[in-house]
């Protein structure tokens, strides 16, 4: 285990307007931060609106009220404007992104696995997988040998190897990296950085890839639909966001971080 020798600074206080959500020093991660302050700015919202009264509690450890719950998707559904894909904009994305839509997609990798525990100073550790990363990069030959040095993951004793994976054999962060990928970007070899996991940090080789079958896009029309509307819904939900931002001063937390600050 990495410990600090030097004291961190605590977290400042998270606040959106006179509303308190979290003391300083909380132990709360970005995404959480996030997730409160932007709860808290569709809150304040749905209250100007008068969809909610004003007398509705403050959020307690991030607990809405289940008339705030209500309030905010009364709020969303009345604010957010998200157009419906027309057929040459599905068809346009499905031929930019096949690999999306592939049935049985495998890869074969292996990983080298810093895991992110209690009392782990995370720079030292990131710093630590950034050399690592270069030296397999640099010389793919010694994965092995660099898993079983370093990787806390039980797969070391076999120099780091996963075997063949499917998307659903992994959590969505790690799947997201290794599976429906581009042609410009479904990598084989050591893919060039880091890996960010619930876990920790991974440096990921992939050995090999099997990308399945391709259903005809009228198969995956709704799916393809689904996903512009989706993409559609996450920009009018950033928009909205900064515009409530610029409403109510947020303190401690950039919500500018995130793609989409309610789905990190």
């Amino acid at each position: 285990m990495i410990t600090s020798n030097h004291a961190s600074l605590p977290a400042p206080a998270l606040r959106v307007g006179a509303i308190l959500l979290a003391e300083a020093g909380a132990e709360l991660s970005e995404s959480e931060r996030r997730q409160r302050a932007s709860v808290e700015l569709l809150r304040q919202a749905a209250i100007e609106a008068g969809l909610l009264s004003a007398e509705d509690p403050a959020p307690q450890d991030g607990v809405i009220s289940e008339a705030a719950a209500e309030a905010i998707d009364t709020w969303l559904a009345q604010n957010l404007r998200v157009p419906e894909p027309d057929e040459q904009a599905c068809r346009r994305h499905h031929a930019a992104h096949l690999s999306r839509y592939a049935v049985g997609e495998r890869v074969q990798a292996r990983h080298i696995l810093f895991a992110v525990t209690d009392g782990v100073d995370v720079n030292r550790l990131r710093a630590r997988a950034e050399q690592v990363l270069l030296d397999v990069r640099a010389d793919p030959r010694r994965f092995g040998e660099a898993a079983r040095a370093n990787s806390n993951c039980p797969s070391s004793d076999q120099g780091g190897d996963l075997g063949w994976l499917t998307a659903q054999d992994c959590v969505a962060e790690f799947a997201r990296e290794l599976f429906a990928q581009d042609e410009g970007t479904a990598n084989v070899g050591v893919l060039p950085r880091l890996v960010h996991s619930r876990f920790g940090l991974h440096v990921v080789e992939v050995l090999s890839r099997d990308p399945g079958q391709q259903p005809a896009y009228e198969d995956v029309r709704e799916a393809v639909a689904q996903s512009l509307r989706q993409q559609a819904w996450i920009t009018a939900l950033r928009q909205a966001m900064q515009l409530l931002a610029g409403r109510w001063e947020v303190e401690g937390v950039d919500l500018d971080s995130a793609d989409s600050p309610l789905l990190q």
